[in-house]
C-alpha cells in the first residue's frame, strides 16, 4: 500500500477504534461544509456547486456528484472503513430515500460555517437548517424503522462534523462586518460557543457519538499563499496560528461537554498536523507539489472556476484525500497508489 494512504489510515483508524470500543456503528450522520458535502448544494440556488468535471472524475462511474473532490470524500471513506456503505448520500438528492439514508446521510453544505452569516456569502445551507433537515430525517426514520429501532440507531450512530474554515476565510477575513464586531480571538470564542450549542442541540435530539474535526493549516491553502505577495507566497503564519488557537479551544470545548452531558462520547479530530506534514514533507507522502492545486493554475481556482478545459488543470488519474481547498500533486502515480487531495 502506498504511503499516500498514511494520513487517511490514521484518521479512519482513529474513528474506527472509537466506534469499536463502544459497539458497532449502524450509521454515519454528517454535518458540515465542502469537506463533507456529498451533493446537497446541487439542489439549492447557489454558485457553490461542483456538479461538473473535473470534479468526480475518479468517483465510481467517473461522474461529478456535487462532492468538491475528484473522488470520494472523508465521510465516504469513514463509512467504508466502519463496514457500512462506501459512499454517503446527500439528503437533498431525490435519487435516494429513507432506506438509503438509514445507514448514512449527509446534511452538509459547501460554503457554510458555524456562523449563519458565513452561509449567506454563497447562499448555502446554514448550520441551523442542517439541523432542521436532521429533525425531518428523524421523523422519516421512525416511520421507516419504528420508534424503538430508530431511537437506537440515532443514539449509536457516529455523527461527523467538519466545519469552520469558511467562517474565517470567506467571512471574517474577507468581509468587514464581523471584523468590526470582533477581534479575531473574540471571533474564535464566538464560533466555539456556536459549536458547543450545535453539539448540545444534537445531543438533545439523541446524538451520543460525535466527532468534531479541527481546522487545517488554512494559511497554507493555495489562495492564501497566492495573496501573500509580500511573504513571497509562503504560508500565512498568522492564519495558521489562528487555526491552532481555534483548535485548542475546540478540543477544550469537547472535553468540557463530555463532562457536562451524560452519555456523550465526543472526540476532537486533529487534521492540522496531518496536513502540515504533507505540506512540509510532500515527498514522504508520494507528492511532488504541495504549494498549488490542480484546478487551472492551482493558485486561486475553485468551484465554477475549476474546469477541465483549462490547460493547467491536472490530467493525472486521482482519488480522494481529506481537505479543504487543496494542496495537490502533479506527479504521475500508479493506479495502485491513487490518492489525492480535494479539487476546490
Amino acid at each position: 500500500m502506498a504511503n499516500l494512504y498514511i494520513p487517511w489510515i490514521f484518521l479512519v483508524q482513529t474513528l474506527t477504534l472509537f466506534a469499536k470500543c463502544r459497539g458497532k456503528v449502524p450509521a454515519v450522520i454528517v454535518f458540515g461544509d465542502s469537506s463533507v458535502d456529498s451533493g446537497n448544494n446541487n439542489f439549492i440556488p447557489t454558485i457553490a456547486r461542483s456538479n461538473f468535471q473535473p470534479y468526480g472524475r475518479d468517483f465510481p462511474g467517473g461522474q461529478p456528484t456535487g462532492r468538491f473532490c475528484n473522488g470520494r470524500i472523508p465521510s465516504d471513506l469513514i463509512s467504508d472503513g466502519l463496514g457500512l456503505k462506501p459512499t454517503i448520500p446527500a439528503y437533498l438528492d431525490p435519487m435516494y430515500n429513507i432506506s438509503d439514508f438509514a445507514t448514512g446521510v449527509c446534511f452538509a453544505s459547501a460554503g457554510t460555517g458555524y456562523d449563519n452569516r458565513t452561509s449567506d456569502v454563497a447562499r448555502v445551507i446554514p448550520l441551523w437548517k442542517e439541523v432542521e433537515y436532521y429533525k425531518e430525517y428523524q421523523k422519516k426514520l421512525k416511520a421507516y424503522l419504528g420508534n424503538k429501532k430508530a431511537k437506537n440507531l440515532l443514539s449509536e450512530a457516529l455523527y461527523l462534523i467538519s466545519i469552520g474554515t469558511n467562517d474565517f476565510l470567506e467571512n471574517y477575513y474577507t468581509l468587514p462586518d464581523r471584523q468590526s464586531q470582533f477581534t479575531v480571538k473574540q471571533y474564535e470564542n464566538f464560533l466555539i460557543n456556536l459549536a458547543a450549542d450545535f453539539v448540545k442541540k444534537l445531543y438533545a435530539l439523541g446524538a451520543r457519538r460525535v466527532s468534531l474535526a479541527g481546522l487545517p493549516p488554512m494559511g497554507c491553502l493555495p489562495l492564501e499563499r497566492t495573496t501573500n505577495i509580500m511573504g513571497l507566497h509562503a504560508c500565512v503564519e498568522e492564519r495558521n496560528k489562528v487555526a491552532l488557537e481555534f483548535n485548542r479551544k475546540l478540543k477544550g470545548m469537547v472535553a468540557k461537554l463530555n463532562k457536562q452531558l451524560p452519555g456523550l462520547e465526543a472526540v476532537y479530530v486533529d487534521v492540522y498536523y496531518i496536513f502540515l506534514q504533507i505540506i512540509t514533507r510532500p515527498s514522504a507522502f508520494g507528492l511532488e507539489e504541495a504549494r498549488v492545486g490542480c484546478c487551472g493554475t492551482g493558485r486561486f481556482e475553485m468551484s465554477f472556476l475549476c474546469n477541465p478545459h483549462n490547460p493547467f488543470t491536472c490530467q493525472t488519474q486521482i482519488s480522494t484525500y481529506f481537505g479543504m481547498p487543496s494542496i495537490l500533486q502533479r506527479k504521475p502515480i500508479k493506479s495502485s497508489q491513487i490518492m489525492r487531495l480535494k479539487l476546490i
